[in-house]
């Protein structure tokens, strides 16, 4: 059975169509096929489709009318109101203290600081990571960077007070304020056997303060109050090219160091210069794996470090190991004309981190990954 289209006539055309309401879509469908491009064409199709409203059911009509009058108060309404910005988790936490302080610490907030930048979405980038290097490398050995990957918010969520590591908590590890000396023997010999070669590479950097207020090269931190330098050679994991040249002795015993973090963001080296009346404000370091190691260089009377409530004082030529993770302040309440506190602080790996680990957390933890 082949189906042919009808063929009307001019007079049929302009006559107007009445049709039961069952019939509309069924004539409508048989006009459109045989419609040919016209201005009277065009008319009887409206007509068409104004005869095919009337005929449909009254009920229907009212509801839909209802549905789209809805449908514009709405679009009204949300076109009038102002867009609503919702607040990030990195902004609840930096409008908990004003003007950036957190712990009574102000933070930078540099999108190149791992500590003070808050990433969205960390412990998924981590494990991500730990995914790639042991898929280049092994699961061998993993295990408790596995762990403190996948409970990364319940360890530092539920850790007391007094350890709180910012970013990345390992677990297992033996927690204490301070550290002998004998946790990295070799390390802090080598370092005190050379204080009097970084005391005189400072020395010549210092000369500079008397031209101007911060030389280049120079960093200056926030305080509650008083004056807190640095001067890094390694910073997050990252040489200064322009600070090791002048400093090239301390640079290359950086490279002497068996336990020296030089390859992830949580690796620093510099010198650290306190002013008279300098107080540094109590704050927790990032991460856990560490220890951060101060080879005293200058060290005035009435200078403390107090780490996890604890105070420790420095001596010239000796070195103080402490967990950072703690927290921990520093200050210098000694007389003027002592002069500064004057440190060479570089990071060393906690001495219960395993050689897989160290080299699994430089492949998580490099600097730009």
């Amino acid at each position: 059975m082949v189906w042919v289209p009808l063929r009307t006539t001019r007079t049929d055309r302009r006559a107007p169509l009445r049709a039961p309401a069952s019939r509309c879509t069924t004539m409508s469908a048989e006009w459109l096929m045989g419609w040919s491009w016209s201005l009277d064409g065009l008319r009887d199709f409206i007509a068409t489709g104004i005869q095919s409203f009337r005929d449909c059911d009254a009920t229907a009509l009212a509801a839909v009318a209802c549905l789209l009058l809805l449908f514009l108060w709405y679009c009204y309404h949300v076109g009038r109101e102002q867009p609503r910005a919702y607040a990030t988790v990195n902004a609840l936490m930096q409008s908990a203290e004003a003007n950036g302080v957190q712990n009574g610490y102000v933070y930078c907030h540099s999108p190149e600081c791992v500590r003070c930048t808050h990433h969205d979405g960390l412990n998924q980038k981590l494990y991500h990571n730990l995914q790639e290097y042991a898929k280049r490398y092994s699961w061998s050995g993993m295990g408790r960077i596995h762990k403190g990957i996948r409970e990364q918010g319940r360890y530092l969520n539920s850790r007391p007070s007094i350890q709180k590591p910012e970013v990345f908590f390992l677990p297992d590890l033996p927690t204490m304020p301070y550290f002998s000396r004998d946790a990295q023997k070799h390390d802090v010999e080598l370092l005190e056997r050379n204080f009097q070669t970084i005391l005189c590479e400072f020395e010549t950097l210092y000369k500079a303060f008397s031209n101007c207020s911060l030389p280049q090269g120079w960093k200056m931190n926030s305080t509650p109050s008083g004056e807190w330098f640095t001067f890094y050679l390694v910073n997050q994991g990252m040489c200064v090219p322009r600070n090791c040249r002048r400093c090239p002795r301390t640079y290359r015993l950086l490279g002497s160091l068996r336990t020296c973090i030089g390859n992830n963001v949580f690796g620093n080296a510099c010198i650290s210069v306190l002013s008279p009346g300098t107080v540094i404000a109590e704050h927790y370091g990032p991460t856990n794996i560490r220890i951060r190691c101060h080879l005293g260089l200058k060290t005035p009377s009435n200078c403390e470090l107090v780490v996890g409530g604890e105070p420790q004082c420095w001596a010239e030529g000796r070195c103080l190991l402490f967990d950072d993770s703690f927290l921990h302040t520093a200050f210098h309440e000694g007389p003027p004309e002592e002069g500064p506190r004057v440190v060479f602080m570089v990071d060393l790996w906690h001495p219960n981190v395993a050689a897989a680990e160290r080299q699994a957390l430089d492949f998580i933890f490099a600097p730009g990954r």
